[in-house]
């Protein structure tokens, strides 16, 4: 006990601490004077053989379940308990090089983790991924071939398990030197290879985060997936992506808050260029895919024609 002023008092009295709840109490009225206290004094146990110099740690690393040791690694010290030299030398580098199993597992997570803050992914994608290059590796599979494309693969699969997918183009972004060819071709032999549920990348998931780049307000959000669904019913020689960054370029003509080309192409990662020739092939069925209670005939025909 100790002696602390209580404002309840109106005086200096004995308070007490409650190690479970972190709270010191007054002893007399049993006013919580300070809540939520955080316990400063070591919780470990000193022995005669330990180095008095070296500050321990409270508590241990998580434990992993995707490694076989739980993520914790093993390392060799000398006979006396000191690790600091030896494990500084070569030898003792050489001793403990094969110390964890999981080393390939420990880089490919690590390039995991990259790849999904690069697109500010969530935790869970980041596991999913993962698991699933887990269970590529318990195949076997990915001998002799290119790490950094089975990663990205795992990765654009877990998108699509947690209805978060992204791109083809967006993936290979933050994957070194991965084509949209390669990551295609890999997809499909990592999704055969588990016997995965094939999921097709429907463009309409993909809109609200391109307009929410672009800062577009909801009434043009949801005449652009409306647009996006509608067009699907013509013959329209473009790519999906494609299409959807010229419908999302028309939704901005149309409204009030234009903004250049430029920054469509930059918010989908599609060229000007290609946007420009699917605007071309677009243009004919403007009038049937733009939503009516968006846009008024007038409106439609004041677009400049390709």
């Amino acid at each position: 006990m100790a002696d602390e002023y209580c404002s309840d008092c109106k005086r200096a009295t004995e308070v007490v601490f409650d190690h479970s709840a972190g709270d010191t109490m007054c002893s007399e009225c049993g006013l919580v004077l300070e809540s939520h206290s955080i316990d400063e004094t070591s919780e470990w146990r000193t022995f005669a053989n330990e180095s008095g110099d070296n500050d321990p740690v409270r508590v241990g690393g998580p434990i992993n379940p995707f490694f076989t040791d739980g993520g914790l690694s093993t390392f060799i010290s000398n006979p006396n308990g000191v690790t600091s030299d030896f494990l500084s030398s070569s030898l003792g580098r050489w001793r403990n090089r094969g110390a964890n199993p999981d080393r390939s597992l420990i880089l490919a997570f690590r390039t995991i983790a990259t790849m999904s803050d690069r697109l500010g992914l969530v935790a869970t994608i980041k596991y999913r991924a993962n698991e699933i290059y887990q269970k590529v590796e318990g195949k076997k599979s990915s001998r002799g071939r290119n790490q950094d494309v089975i990663l990205a693969a795992c990765l654009f699969i877990a998108c699509r398990q947690e209805d978060k997918p992204r791109s083809l183009k967006e993936i290979c972004s933050v994957a070194d030197g991965v084509t949209t060819k390669e990551l295609s071709r890999e997809n499909e032999k990592i999704v055969k290879r588990l016997e995965l549920e094939r999921s097709q990348l429907h463009v309409v998931d993909l809109m609200r985060r391109f307009c929410s780049h672009l800062g577009l307000k909801n009434q043009a959000v949801k005449a652009a997936q409306e647009a996006v669904l509608k067009s699907e019913e013509f013959y329209i020689r473009r790519s999906p992506l494609s299409i959807a960054a010229t419908v999302i370029y028309i939704i901005m003509l149309l409204s009030d808050d234009k903004q250049p080309l430029r920054d469509v192409s930059i918010a989908t990662e599609v060229k000007e260029a290609t946007i420009r020739k699917s605007y071309k092939d677009l243009y004919p069925h403007i009038s049937k895919i733009i939503p009516s209670w968006y846009a008024k005939e007038e409106d439609l025909k004041n677009l400049s024609s390709p």
